[in-house]
């Protein structure tokens, strides 16, 4: 089998495995010996990209990139939250949908690229790595909707998975509906069963926050006059039992003492409360300012160079002819620019 055809083999062909191949006969005449020219193997009984799947599997497995001691907990309340998935596919609105539902002023950072197809396997990692350098993110989602195996076979690329593996980023895989299984599933720190499942894990639910901030407050109060009654009945209990020594004035003094603690304490709780909703409405509002889909809103756009999407910041970028991508705040449209115009010199 001669290079140009085993090169597109996604498995290992060994010793003792029985295949089904597609070849051509040839006699060399001079030692009188038969040949076949193999143009394509397949195992027999079992598809070469679920044995290719297997045979990743176990190898990666004996490396220990599948061990639970290596997988990172996500954080429970991240600020910038990176994507690396398709921006057409209903995957991404999926994902976009739940976290704008659930804290809508979570920034999130979206690196394009195919997840399907001969080179899809490459972006994937060139997001990984792109969205690691920045240095300013919390959690990564990589992923795409449902599919065949061949449809999700990027996801079970050996450079996927050692790309995963080695993000500084905590990972969350979020590849197809439940039942799909990757290698990229296995190597995540965590794994979704649907790409809106992934935005669920990683963005807590803002309501669900200040319930809890509600919670922990009223507990603390009551933990606090707990303390107090329990302060008071323990005086109360002294003075009676000490009613023969007549220590009045002791007692007059301490019930003073208790009464101004407590009043001290019911006026830090207070103002706890207040500190801490006027920082949790002074976050939201940074955190929505700072959001791309609130600067989209304001008028602005983002003109991507196709085909390859990259985002143009000069005019000098682009040619006259060129076909550019430019995504609103609602669609995006397809353009061919006219025209370059550039600033003045020193301008």
């Amino acid at each position: 089998m001669f290079r140009n055809a085993n090169r597109a083999l996604k498995f290992r062909p060994g010793d003792g495995l029985t295949v089904v191949v597609r070849a051509s006969l040839s006699l060399y005449e001079v030692r009188g010996e038969y040949q076949l020219y193999v143009e394509h193997i397949e195992p027999k009984g079992l598809g070469a990209l679920q044995l290719a799947f297997e045979q990743l599997k176990a190898r990666l497995a004996a490396e220990g990139l599948f061990e639970a001691a290596r997988k990172r907990p996500i954080p429970k309340l991240p600020r910038r939250i990176g994507i690396v998935t398709s921006p057409s596919g209903a995957a991404i609105r999926d994902m976009l949908n739940v976290i704008e539902r659930r804290f809508a002023t979570v920034e999130i950072v979206i690196y394009p690229a195919r997840v399907q197809g001969e080179g899809a396997a490459e972006e994937i990692v060139e997001g990984i790595r792109v969205l690691n350098a920045r240095g300013d993110l919390d959690v990564l989602i990589v992923g795409r909707g449902g599919g065949s195996i061949e449809d999700l076979w990027a996801f079970n690329e050996e450079i996927v998975a050692r790309a995963i593996a080695a993000s500084k980023v905590p990972v969350v895989s979020a590849v197809g509906h439940e039942t799909d299984v990757t290698i990229a599933d296995f190597v995540a720190d965590v794994r979704a069963p649907t790409p809106s499942a992934a935005a669920e894990l990683v963005v807590a639910h803002k309501a669900e926050l200040a319930q809890r901030v509600d919670d922990l407050a009223s507990r603390l109060e009551s933990a606090l006059l707990h303390r107090v009654r329990a302060g008071r009945e323990r005086l109360t209990y002294l003075a009676r039992h000490l009613s023969l020594l007549s220590p009045v004035e002791r007692i007059r003094r301490h019930r003073e003492r208790v009464a101004v603690a407590a009043e001290t304490l019911r006026g830090v709780i207070r103002t706890r409360l207040k500190l801490w909703g006027g920082e949790l409405r002074a976050l939201a509002a940074r955190l929505q300012s700072l959001s791309p889909l609130a600067i989209l809103g304001r008028g602005y756009s983002i003109t991507r160079l196709l085909p390859d999407l990259r985002i143009v910041k000069d005019a000098a970028a682009v040619r006259p002819g060129q076909a550019v991508s430019i995504l609103l705040h609602r669609g995006s449209l397809a353009c061919r620019v006219e025209e370059a115009s550039l600033p003045p010199e020193g301008g």
